[in-house]
């Protein structure tokens, strides 16, 4: 019998597993082996590039994007700057017949979160034994530049070049190690070293003293316990995001703001009040002369990089690398049609998902879809995506949301039958 899957080779599968496992320790070995996933998942589909419903938008942005980039006023870097797109959109399409079932999706978030334990080992290693780098393994195909002490100083960074950029990563992981707690069919030691996880990746998003991140902790528990939960988390949460907002809200009387500030942990309220202001005015004029940028140039955009080119300029600033928010990076780069048609693919998958039913699955879709909704909404205020692995993931999480979308039976013949309860 054949099927969407039927076609697909099992190295392609092997492949797309051992890239997921390597990718947050080395992003040029992930690549090469999700390349051959890419091409494997291309072959003898029977569904075209064009006539998927779902990459039909995000075709018409890549044609978008080539032409702004011949008129485009940042040069060769509109053209090195698609390399943050249109691979993407392929992997997009082709990772799909990997992601086709609710087995191989939890294979892929199981793979994720084994291979994160590198990064908290390195993280840890960082800041509590001050480990230093780099560290070259397979001949060098594998190369750990390690700050002593983390990147900033003080902030855990583990892999990453930034304490931010692994808090990310860490964040959008967190979802998968809670699912793996929640297995119910899994053996006792299982789900201990996934509780030994869970813990372990809370302290280095702690460590990493990323914002984004700590809100990711608990943004991520109600939708991933699922809906079921929610009559007991949600007051629960409100009543813990109380003294937050007192303190991070400007306006709210001192004396409120002191008391606020008393029932917070000491990291957590530095971190809050260190140059919030400053930072809030700054993240404000950013996204303000954007949008003069977006107003002069709303079409084909300036080209990619082009905030980081001229908001310097503007702001009298040596460097700023961007935006800190993904609608508006885009906008300013290649015209308000891109940013919409990507931006609206990606909401409307992420709404139809959870229309159909996704949080009412078993744990893994809940993390899922928690994982890919907790990654969205960092890039409001910052983008992550820069990172090559960071954007991976996000594509990858894309894909298995889209092929949810569009299941249907398992075919006998593909490889994930393999990883299904009771198969043969």
């Amino acid at each position: 019998m054949k099927g969407w899957f039927g076609t697909i080779q099992k190295p392609g599968w092997l492949a797309f597993q051992l890239g997921l496992f390597l990718l947050p320790s080395s992003a040029l070995l992930g690549v090469l082996l999700l390349f051959v996933t890419c091409v494997a998942g291309s072959r003898n589909r029977a569904v075209s590039l064009w006539r998927d419903a779902w990459m039909r938008p995000l075709i018409i942005a890549g044609a978008l994007m080539l032409i702004g980039a011949v008129t485009a006023e940042t040069g060769a870097l509109a053209w090195v700057g698609l390399g943050n797109w249109l691979p993407f959109f392929w992997g997009f399409w082709a990772f799909r017949p990997f992601l086709a079932t609710e087995a191989q999706r939890e294979r892929a978030a199981l793979m994720l979160l084994a291979g994160t334990v590198p990064v908290l080992v390195t993280g840890f290693g960082q800041m509590l034994l001050n480990w230093e780098g780099p560290w070259q393994l397979l001949g060098g195909g594998i190369i750990w530049h390690l700050a002593p002490g983390g990147q900033p100083q003080g902030r855990l960074s583990a892999l990453f070049d930034y304490a931010n950029i692994a808090g990310a990563w860490l964040g959008s992981i967190w979802p998968f190690a809670l699912a793996a707690m929640l297995r119910r069919r899994t053996e006792a030691w299982s789900r201990g070293l996934a509780l030994l996880l869970a813990v372990a990746i809370v302290a280095a998003v702690l460590m990493t003293q990323s914002r984004n991140a700590v809100a990711s902790l608990v943004l991520a528990v109600p939708w991933v316990l699922g809906p079921a939960q929610w009559w007991w988390l949600l007051p629960l949460f409100v009543l813990a995001a109380v003294p937050v907002l007192l303190v991070s809200i400007p306006g709210v009387p001192p004396s409120l703001q002191q008391w606020a500030q008393l029932l917070l942990p000491d990291s957590v309220r530095q971190r809050l009040l260190e140059n919030n202001f400053k930072q809030n005015l700054t993240r404000l004029s950013q996204w303000q002369y954007g949008l003069q940028l977006i107003a002069a140039r709303p079409w084909l955009g300036w080209g990619a990089a082009a905030f980081s080119v001229l908001y310097p300029i503007h702001a009298q600033r040596k460097w700023h690398g961007h935006s800190h928010n993904l609608p508006l990076e885009l906008a300013v780069s290649y015209g308000l049609p891109v940013a919409v048609l990507v931006v609206g693919t990606v909401l409307v998958l992420l709404i139809f998902a959870l229309w159909k039913g996704m949080l009412r699955g078993g744990p893994m879709d809940r993390a899922w879809w928690t994982a890919l909704f907790v990654l969205i909404t960092m890039h409001a205020t910052d983008l992550p995506f820069f990172d090559s692995r960071l954007n991976i993931l996000g594509w990858i999480l894309l894909a298995g949301l889209c092929a949810f979308n569009c299941e249907t039976e398992p075919d006998r013949d593909d490889p994930a039958v393999f990883l299904e309860p009771g198969a043969p």
